[in-house]
């Protein structure tokens, strides 16, 4: 139960590090759209990638080749689903949310909050943490397609930033 053996210490040694030299080759050569703020998609793809490293390092009836192949398969539906999201405006709109926008003028939007599962407090609590008083001082927030939140000021003071959600 605690020990099984040094060949299998030696195979995930061995296996982990190609395995992991193979996945940072693969996702450099991928590009940056592989690595960017996750939507939805880029969640599952990387969840997916974890867990084919995890695999081929812990299930020998895995074997090294196939990991990679599966690595290999993961990064070019990524990179394929990315090409027809630029191609295409409603096979992006099938993969991708788009951007709410949760208060406009100071005022909140209670039917846009309500789609986008975002109580009155979460919202003043994203205005606070960009250190406004008040809704009143916030011309517009905008929950983006990746989680995280924008706020744009009132007055143009250009002060505006953006928030990860659950924070």
């Amino acid at each position: 139960m605690f020990f099984q053996g040094w060949s299998g210490i030696v195979r995930t040694i061995v296996v982990g590090t190609l395995a992991y030299a193979l996945l940072v080759a693969a996702l450099r050569v991928s590009g940056k759209r592989t690595l960017a703020k996750l939507n939805a998609f880029d969640l599952v793809v990387t969840v997916a990638l974890g867990s084919t490293l995890a695999s081929i390092l812990l299930s020998e009836g895995v074997a090294l080749a196939e990991g990679v192949t599966g690595f290999v398969l993961l990064i070019a539906l990524q990179y394929g689903v990315a090409t027809l999201s630029v191609r295409s405006r409603t096979f992006a709109q099938a993969v991708r949310s788009e951007p709410t926008l949760l208060l406009r003028d100071g005022e909140m939007l209670p039917r846009a909050m309500r789609a986008a599962r975002v109580t009155e407090a979460e919202l003043e609590t994203v205005i606070r943490t960009e250190g406004r008083r008040g809704i009143d001082q916030i011309d517009a927030v905008v929950l983006e397609s990746d989680g995280s939140f924008s706020v744009i000021d009132a007055g143009g003071t250009g002060r505006g930033g953006t928030v990860r959600a659950g924070t």
